[in-house]
């Protein structure tokens, strides 16, 4: 059960990555596997290697091409990825993926910097998404307990975007994303 539910997620991200992610010129495949290979190049674990590999799959479950955010919607990407991954790796996948958006709501909140060093697409989604956080965000952000592997995959999330960038083939991530969902399936 567990390799036909990772199967399904290599497919969809296989088949349906091809398109441009967002402003950039890079695939949402690219930016996937930009996304895991910053993660382990930065010592994350192997959850956060395949939180990062998979934390824009949320854009990927409709069967449709269009961008809600060109029509000024937030599609929640985040909440539909954390609720299919978490069925198939349990929180430690799931959690910074739920939580990736609102770190990037954070960190525009607590470091003046960080809002110049996002991306075109990531500036328009950001009001969307709910702009800066209140206190009482902040604090809710803080208090959950995968708020740090967040922030840490939005970093790789903000740096993937590059063209040409040399990376590992989705294959090469398949035999972790096994082992991770057959401990977390008990299989």
């Amino acid at each position: 059960m567990a390799i036909n539910a990772v199967e399904r997620l290599f497919t969809r991200l296989a088949e349906r990555g091809s398109g441009s992610y967002g402003l950039s010129e890079v695939s949402q495949l690219e930016h996937a596997l930009q996304s895991a290979t910053l993660a382990e190049a930065q010592g994350g674990d192997d959850a956060l290697v395949i939180a990062a590999l998979l934390h824009d799959i949320g854009h990927l479950v409709t069967d449709t091409d269009t961008s809600p955010a060109d029509q000024g919607i937030d599609d929640r990407h985040e909440v539909a990825g954390a609720r299919t991954l978490g069925l198939v790796f349990g929180p430690g996948v799931a959690d910074p993926v739920r939580l990736h958006v609102a770190a990037k709501r954070y960190l525009c909140t607590v470091e003046p910097d960080y809002f110049d060093l996002l991306s075109a697409d990531s500036v328009r989604s950001l009001e969307l998404q709910g702009g800066i956080m209140d206190h009482a965000e902040q604090a809710a952000f803080e208090a959950e307990p995968g708020h740090r592997a967040a922030i840490l995959l939005r970093r790789v999330d903000d740096a993937a975007k590059v063209p040409g960038m040399e990376t590992p083939v989705l294959q090469d991530y398949r035999d972790m994303a096994n082992s991770l969902a057959a401990a977390h399936l008990g299989t």
